[in-house]
C-alpha cells in the first residue's frame, strides 16, 4: 500500500513539475537564450558549477579562446568550440556555470541545463578538491528538467487508443511496481484507452517517464579537474569510479585520454568516400552514429541521392549463388567506403593505412562491392 500511494504522489509531482518547467502560455519577453546552432558531427555540452575549469578546458582542446579568470561566472553565454579528432568535427559547448536550484530558474539556470537536451554527450565538470555533493546536486538539476544520464530508455510499449479501455501486458515479473499502480497513474493522466506492454522490470518513475515522453537519455562523463591539487589516494579513488575521467587543465594532464573517451562515448562510425576509378579519400570521412544506414550516407553526401533509390540487387561471396537485396535501411559499418556512383563496403585490414599507400591488398579478401545508382544497387566480389 505504501508503494501504491508513493506512485500516485510521484505521478502528481511529475505532472505539476512539467507544468512549471514547460508552461502552456508565455508571458513577458522571452529574453536571450543560450542555445547556438548545432554544427559538426556531434555535440558535447560542458556543465558544472562556476570556476571548475570549463572555459580552460575549451581553450585547451579546441581552437576557441574562452575568457578565463580567477572569479566566478566569467562565462555568461554559451561559447562553442570544435574538437577535430579522427576526421570528425565535434562541437563542444562551454555553458555558463549554474548554481543550486537552476532547474527552477535560479540564475537563469533553466536555460543552461535545457541546452544540454540538444547534446549527444554531457560532460559534467567537477572540482576534484571539492565535495562529492557537487556531483549529486548537478545530477538532481539535470534530472529535474528531464535529462536521464547514463540510462537507457525503458523497454515499454505505450500506445493510445480511442476505445477499448486499458490493455495491460507484461513479459517479465514486476518487482518494483505493480499493475494496480500503473492503472492508477494512467487514470491520473486521464488515459482510459491505451495499450501497455512492459518488457523489463521497471520502476514507477520510469513508467512515468514513458508517459511524459519528453525525457532525454544522454550518456555522461564525469570530468574531475585540478587533480594536481589532491593526493594520489584521492586521485586513484576518483579514477576508478564508473564513467569518470581525471584531468588537470592547468598542467595538461590526461587531456588526450579525455578526447578518446569522448569519441568512444559518442559511438561514431567513419564512412569514406570514393570516386569511380580512384582511391578512397581516407582524409575526410563522413561521421555518423552507430546504426546508420545507406540512406544516412546518401543524405550526408546530398539529400537528392536517396530520393529515387529503390533497392539493391546483386550477388556476393556470402550469398552466392542467390541474389541479395540491399535497401536504404542496410546498416553500414565503421570504415566502410562509399563512392558517388557506387558504394563499396569492406573493412580496412590496418587502421593506420595512409592514402598514398592504398592498394587492394590492404583490405580483407572477402570484400563486397555495392554499385549504387538511383534505381538499383549491385554487389559483386571485386572492387573498382
Amino acid at each position: 500500500a505504501t508503494e501504491y500511494h508513493l506512485g500516485l504522489l510521484k505521478a502528481k509531482l511529475a505532472r505539476y513539475r512539467a507544468q512549471l518547467l514547460e508552461p502552456t502560455s508565455k508571458s513577458g519577453s522571452t529574453g536571450t537564450g543560450f542555445d547556438v546552432q548545432k554544427s559538426g558531427d556531434a555535440r558535447v555540452a560542458l556543465i558544472g558549477f562556476p570556476s571548475v575549469g570549463k572555459s580552460t578546458l575549451l581553450s585547451k582542446i579546441t581552437h576557441t579562446a574562452s575568457e578565463t579568470a580567477a572569479y566566478e561566472f566569467t562565462t555568461l553565454t554559451a561559447i562553442p568550440g570544435v574538437i577535430e579528432y579522427k576526421g570528425a568535427r565535434i562541437q563542444l559547448l562551454d555553458l555558463p556555470g549554474i548554481v543550486e536550484g537552476a532547474s527552477q530558474g535560479r540564475g537563469r539556470g533553466r536555460q543552461v541545463v535545457s541546452t544540454a537536451k540538444t547534446a549527444d554527450l554531457v560532460l559534467i565538470m567537477l572540482d576534484a578538491t571539492k565535495s562529492e555533493e557537487h556531483r549529486r546536486l548537478l545530477e538532481v538539476e539535470l534530472d529535474a528538467v528531464g535529462i536521464r544520464l547514463n540510462k537507457s530508455r525503458p523497454d515499454v510499449v505505450f500506445k493510445k487508443r480511442t476505445t477499448g479501455g486499458i490493455t495491460f501486458n507484461s513479459t517479465v515479473k514486476l518487482t518494483r511496481t505493480d499493475e494496480r499502480t500503473i492503472r492508477t497513474i494512467l487514470a491520473g493522466y486521464k488515459l482510459h484507452n491505451c495499450d501497455v506492454m512492459i518488457r523489463e522490470d521497471i520502476t514507477t518513475d520510469e513508467f512515468i517517464d514513458v508517459l511524459i515522453g519528453s525525457r532525454k537519455y544522454i550518456p555522461c562523463l564525469y570530468v574531475y579537474n585540478k587533480i594536481d591539487s589532491i593526493s594520489i589516494e584521492q586521485l586513484d579513488k576518483l579514477a576508478r569510479q564508473p564513467n569518470s575521467v581525471v584531468i588537470s587543465c592547468e598542467m595538461d594532464l590526461n587531456l588526450d585520454y579525455l578526447i578518446e573517451r569522448i569519441w568512444d562515448e559518442l559511438k561514431l562510425v567513419k564512412i569514406y568516400t570514393k570516386k569511380r576509378g580512384a582511391h578512397p579519400d581516407l582524409s575526410d570521412p563522413i561521421c555518423l552514429r552507430t546504426g546508420a544506414t545507406i540512406e544516412n550516407v546518401c543524405n550526408g553526401v546530398h539529400r537528392s541521392l536517396a530520393t529515387n533509390f529503390r533497392y539493391g540487387l546483386g550477388k556476393s561471396s556470402k550469398f552466392a549463388p542467390h541474389a541479395q537485396k540491399v535497401s536504404l535501411s542496410h546498416q553500414v559499418q565503421d570504415e566502410d567506403v562509399v563512392s558517388s556512383a557506387s558504394v563499396s563496403i569492406f573493412t580496412l585490414a590496418e587502421d593506420n593505412v595512409a592514402p598514398p599507400k592504398f592498394s587492394p591488398s590492404d583490405f580483407v579478401p572477402t570484400t563486397r562491392h555495392i554499385n549504387l545508382n538511383p534505381s538499383f544497387m549491385t554487389i559483386s566480389e571485386s572492387c573498382s
